[in-house]
């Protein structure tokens, strides 16, 4: 499992690339998301995502894990899920 910042921005990418949605052009934005996501890994045991609250209740914060279970709909409803690590892609 990549424990890397660039190796898990590479694994995002890649993943939205797959989905058919990107990852935010802000870098910034790209690598602190990341950076609570390794976070949240080192001291949870999982990938929760930064912007959302752990439970403690196993079933409830699966949803969670980056990916959540909610990125496709906001992605399709806002143009980027909730804590703007993805978003939609821009047609040329």
């Amino acid at each position: 499992m990549p424990k890397n910042i660039k190796e898990v921005i590479k694994d995002c990418k890649d993943y939205a690339a797959g989905q058919g949605f990107s990852l935010n052009s802000n870098e910034k934005i790209v690598e602190a998301v990341v950076k609570g996501l390794l976070e949240r890994e080192e001291k949870f045991g999982q990938r929760y995502c930064p912007c959302r609250r752990i439970t403690n209740r196993a079933e409830e914060d699966q949803k969670i894990v980056c990916p959540c279970a909610f990125h496709l709909a906001e992605i399709e409803k806002d143009g980027q899920c909730l804590c703007r690590l993805f978003v939609k892609k821009m047609i040329k």
